[in-house]
């Protein structure tokens, strides 16, 4: 029965998908308003699919039902609740029709929020090249990705093997991939509208208004499931990190550099109508990169801890990518002649010009990352050789990159539009020096060493003055209501960025951590520590046997452990005592042999929680940006409105 169910809701919403599209393409040739409300009243059965399809994953999740060949392989009656909900997602199909799921969300959303202006041609073709990514995704789970392939339950069967250990270990297993395809899939819809605008010749501004926020949104979610994988990474893994630059977590980071350059260069194009063609690109290059994220992951091309297993999708998502990729180039190369700018830069010290600069060390940033990430492919299909490009080479060729962002990211807020004169530069910049010099001198004081990061923590002290002087002198004139609004929001958001990056260099630059070898009652020092081994703890739970080491940190109760799923699988747990000041974790390297002895891992690193406070504050500044300041005019209709008027309306 949920075979039947989930097949019969995804070929709903595919052929949804393919009917809609069409009947809005004749409704657009023949100008007809009566096609057009049928296209809409067709899409909205793209939703009810995709949630008839999911429903009926989980429902057959839920009940165990192992004639589904994907309970079969993922489930167990041994896997606890949350994770039993989450293993919908946890292997290659039902990720994809989370994916398909969280995508005909977003065409419900454009339906409701276009409703009154779905006769807008940029509208209806905005919508069209929705449905057709959305066909696409379907098409998939008809085909080589099908969540609902049936099995006969062989005999002598009992239970399943649950989902991956690794991902039934963390409740965040249940959080970070959806957050994470909230953002993937919310870049579809601003790509869905830059195509539209070139396909319909209006390549102006007004376009970007709408888009904007759907960008911003993407971004922000994008930004959650980042920060929410590199905690899962820390809590889960054991290695003491968070960020590996493995290939899938550079999957994500790639539009995110992107969407992020995006974000700051549409401005430059609603205020002074320059960097259309520049805007344009780095839309479809965001999507286009969200599509090779999911070829990355997916297509099991690389190895990572992440990664699916090998399967035959990935040549379609790699043709996909190439489709997208043709279209895009081409519909620029076609619009050439009105998509130059009527503007231009006046001075470089001035706002646009440091934009400009940032989205050149963006650009910059994400063909590093890029050329890191896919260079293994390049080999292996030129020589047949497997190579791996590793964490040296990402961490040299992105620090100095970072390094000038920061800078950046303290000049661009004091400068205005245009041109700016010396004095001027001077008076803004006296508070933000001053907090560099602060910085510098508290970082020395409480026993920073090293170049490298004292150069890190004075550039983010010269980065957080800029951003604090923004913030105050918004309250001082609007009290806290000035914190609502582009620009303020948009400082919260560096701060955030701020901290992230200073919890970045101070817990690579002084991480300290050693394995050792302990018997019941022994102590050591370490990193100003006291570590005592108190001996061995066991606990039966339905899924696993786990096998603790209770270790005293400093009169602190710690307990890495060592997971036996009775599937067959062993994975750790580390165990963590952290403060705003530095965690320590503890790893159980081993399962002992007797309880006598151990070895275990200990890691030490300052500032770990201010990486999870500053993708907070992130958030935050992104809710903060997405909502106009009250003083600022909106106009009534903007996707309609007059690209002239909008490059000078500030939203």
């Amino acid at each position: 029965m949920n075979v039947a169910i989930g097949d019969a809701g995804v070929v709903v919403a595919f052929v949804a998908s393919i009917v809609a599209s069409i009947t809005l393409l004749v409704a657009l040739r023949r100008d007809d308003e009566r096609l057009r409300r049928i296209g809409v009243q067709v899409a909205w059965l793209v939703l009810v699919g995709a949630v008839v399809g999911f429903v009926a994953l989980e429902r057959a999740l839920i009940t165990r039902d192992f004639t589904v060949k994907y309970v079969f392989d993922n489930g167990s009656y041994r896997t606890p609740p949350i994770y039993n909900f989450a293993t919908a997602w946890a292997s290659l199909e039902g990720s994809i029709l989370l994916w398909g799921l969280v995508l005909a969300g977003y065409v419900g959303v454009v339906l409701t929020k276009f409703r009154r202006r779905i006769a807008d041609p940029l509208v209806t073709w905005a919508l069209v090249v929705v449905l057709l990514v959305t066909a696409f995704f379907f098409a998939l789970m008809l085909g080589p990705a099908d969540p609902f392939q049936s099995i006969e339950i062989p005999l002598g069967f009992v239970d399943g093997p649950g989902p991956n250990p690794l991902l039934q270990n963390n409740v965040l297993m249940a959080i970070h991939p959806p957050m994470l395809y909230l953002g993937y899939v919310g870049f579809t819809i601003p790509f869905a509208f830059a195509i539209a605008a070139l396909i319909t010749g209006r390549v102006g501004e007004g376009w970007l208004v709408e888009t904007r926020r759907w960008t911003l949104f993407a971004w922000g979610f994008l930004t959650l499931g980042i920060v929410l994988g590199a905690w899962w990474s820390y809590d889960v893994l054991g290695w003491g990190g968070y960020w590996g630059w493995d290939p899938v977590e550079n999957a994500s980071f790639l539009p995110w550099l992107t969407g992020t350059a995006y974000l700051h260069s549409v401005m430059i194009q609603e205020r002074r109508g320059m960097l259309r063609v520049w805007n344009l690109s780095l839309l479809c290059a965001t999507f286009s990169l969200t599509i090779l994220g999911t070829f990355i992951t997916r297509s099991g091309v690389l190895e990572s801890v992440h990664a699916f297993s090998e399967s035959s999708i990935g040549p379609l998502f790699l043709a996909f990518f190439g489709v997208i990729a043709a279209v895009s180039i081409g519909l620029i190369g076609w619009r050439g002649d009105r998509l130059r700018s009527p503007g231009r830069i006046d001075s470089p010290i001035s706002r646009e010009g440091s934009f400009m600069a940032n989205n050149l060390l963006f650009a910059v940033f994400a063909f590093v990352i890029l050329l890191g990430t896919v260079f293994p492919l390049i080999v292996e299909a030129v020589q047949d050789e497997r190579i791996s490009v590793g964490v040296p080479y990402f961490e040299r060729m992105t620090m100095p990159v970072g390094m000038v962002m920061l800078f950046l990211m303290a000049i661009a807020p004091v400068l205005p539009w245009r041109k700016a004169s010396g004095e001027l530069l001077r008076k803004r910049l006296e508070w933000p020096a001053w907090f560099a010099v602060g910085a510098l001198v508290f970082s020395v004081a409480v026993g920073a060493r090293g170049i490298t990061p004292l150069i890190a923590f004075t550039l983010a002290g010269f980065a957080a003055g800029a951003a604090l002087r923004q913030i105050v002198l918004a309250t001082r004139r609007n009290g806290w209501r000035g914190l609502v609004g582009r620009t303020n929001g948009g400082m919260i958001v560096h701060l955030g960025v701020i901290i992230v990056a200073v919890a970045f260099a101070a817990s690579n630059s002084y991480l300290r951590q050693t394995e050792v070898t302990l018997e019941q009652g022994d102590a050591i020092e370490f990193a100003d520590m006291s570590f005592t081994y108190e001996g061995l703890e066991t606990l039966n739970s339905a899924e696993k046997r786990v096998t603790a080491a209770v270790i005293l940190v400093d009169g602190e109760e710690l307990r890495p452990a060592i997971n036996q799923f009775f599937s067959g699988q062993t994975i750790g747990t580390p165990d963590t005592f952290g403060t705003f000041t530095r965690d320590t974790q503890v790893a159980l390297i081993a399962l002992p042999e007797n309880d006598k002895q151990v070895v275990i891992r200990v890691t030490t690193q300052p500032l770990i929680a201010w990486l999870w406070i500053g993708g907070l504050l992130m958030a935050v500044g992104t809710v903060f940006s997405a909502f106009p300041h009250r003083l600022h005019r909106r106009p009534t209709d903007p996707v309609s409105a007059d690209p002239a008027q909008m490059a000078t309306t500030s939203v």
